[in-house]
């Protein structure tokens, strides 16, 4: 991959020079997973960062037997740098929802870029930040009703990696039991909002393509930000 579009690829590069983003590929490996592939494992946090490429995966907690989904992550994005900066042990594992396409840099060469690249530093603590606020965002919203919940889930998702098109805004096709999580809903509640969205003709689903389309996004926006 050339530096060019991996700093198009990745926001978090947006302001790094051209050396950083050509001695990060030099050094970065190349991994491809299939749909339903462990592509992080809970004993594997610490040791490198992951950079989405393309692709969709989904990170889990697991409390016991039952994993529970803290975050839906698609192309652009990265995982793995909170438990390089704290050296922490993590309870969580990810998970490809479709095929997907990362390259991951060790925990050493990446905290050296860091220390080299003020500009990725700052870029870095801009986005650290920006996940705060949304997690903020969505304990704010515990007490909102399911619908305005998933609706807000499903705009977040696609306004931060969906695809436009003619009709709407495609996403993966996330499984329900991970957007109830998400969105923290009961499983019964987001089944029953899908079918009526699917229903009303706000969202449409391909699951041969693995696609999930918002048809009606201002609509759906309309929900998100509904306060009654």
């Amino acid at each position: 991959m050339q530096s060019e579009a991996f700093g198009e690829i990745f926001p978090l590069f947006n302001a790094s020079n051209p050396e950083t983003l050509e001695w990060l590929l030099s050094v970065a490996e190349e991994h491809e997973y299939p749909p339903g592939r462990a592509v992080l494992m809970e004993d594997s946090w610490g040791n490198a960062v992951y950079f989405l490429v393309s692709g969709w995966v989904k990170v889990r907690r697991l409390i016991g037997d039952d994993p529970i989904t803290l975050a839906v992550l698609g192309p652009g994005d990265f995982f793995g740098e909170m438990a390089i900066l704290d050296e922490s042990p993590r309870s969580t594992d990810v998970l490809a929802l479709s095929d997907v396409t990362l390259l991951s840099v060790s925990a050493q060469r990446f905290i050296q870029t860091m220390f080299k690249d003020a500009q990725l530093h700052h870029r870095m603590l801009q986005l650290m930040v920006r996940r705060l606020r949304q997690t903020n965002l969505r304990f704010q919203m515990r007490n909102r009703p399911a619908a305005v919940k998933l609706a807000s889930t499903l705009v977040g998702l696609a306004d931060s990696y969906g695809k436009k098109n003619g009709r709407g805004v495609h996403i993966v096709n996330i499984p329900t039991k991970d957007l109830a999580d998400v969105a923290d809903i009961k499983l019964e509640e987001a089944s029953k909002l899908i079918d009526k969205l699917t229903s009303k003709g706000w969202l449409a689903i391909d699951p041969n393509k693995n696609i999930m389309e918002l048809v009606s996004f201002k609509q759906l926006s309309q929900l998100a930000d509904h306060t009654g």
